[in-house]
């Protein structure tokens, strides 16, 4: 999988969140070179990122760099499942995830703290630690190799370690194609006493891929 960048815009939009009125205690789970936990943190919250690609010697910065030039191409070659009209351009949206990576770059040295090798679907957390965890672009838009059995771990114990989980988008990678096991594995978090909202957003880049999954024990 490759390491990714998305800026704290991308997520206020893609996760429904309010800038100025984010919850205290913020989890970004799979963050890759995301800006969002330092971007958080300068408004106030209690930020902490995972990704298993962190740790001493790391360059996810320069990961990242790499992984913008393969997604890319990747887009050019599926131009047709793309929109850009929240971006506006093609080139607005290559300027946010470059600034984005910079900012992530500059926050991972100053403040390595804030970042922490881990993975789902274990995470080195206390229960409810977080009043609200994130995840982009790992569940379900790689459910082609990582399957159901994994999902539902994953999102048991991000539902454990924190009060409230979105994840977006609910789409398959590239494809965009719907995710075969969502209706089922919804059920059976339900039936597990984790409540389970579909919500649109604001946000779309994969045509279609504008909803987001809204979780918790107590919604």
């Amino acid at each position: 999988m490759l390491v990714s960048s998305r800026s704290f815009e991308e997520y206020c939009a893609a996760f429904d969140l309010d800038p100025g009125r984010l919850p205290a205690r913020i989890l970004d789970c799979g963050a890759g070179a995301s800006d969002f936990a330092a971007q958080a943190a300068r408004r106030g919250a209690a930020a902490t990122a995972v990704d298993p690609r962190y740790g001493p010697g790391a360059d996810v910065g320069e990961l990242a760099r790499a992984g913008q030039r393969s997604g890319t191409d990747m887009i050019a070659s599926h131009a047709d499942r793309f929109t850009y009209a929240w971006y506006g351009s093609p080139e607005a949206r290559a300027e946010m995830r470059d600034g984005a990576i910079e900012r992530f770059a500059t926050d991972y040295r100053t403040h390595p703290d804030r970042y922490l090798a881990a993975e789902l679907p274990s995470l080195p957390f206390p229960d409810r630690a977080f009043d609200l965890a994130v995840c982009s672009h790992l569940l379900f838009t790689w459910a082609t190799d990582l399957g159901e059995p994994w999902h539902h771990d994953a999102i048991l114990e991000l539902t454990r370690v924190a009060t409230e989980v979105r994840l977006f988008p609910l789409v398959l990678q590239q494809t965009g194609a719907p995710v075969p096991f969502l209706p089922t594995l919804v059920d059976r978090l339900r039936a597990a006493g984790i409540a389970a909202e579909r919500r649109t957003v604001a946000y779309e880049f994969q045509r279609g891929a504008n909803q987001m999954l809204r979780l918790g024990r107590s919604l």
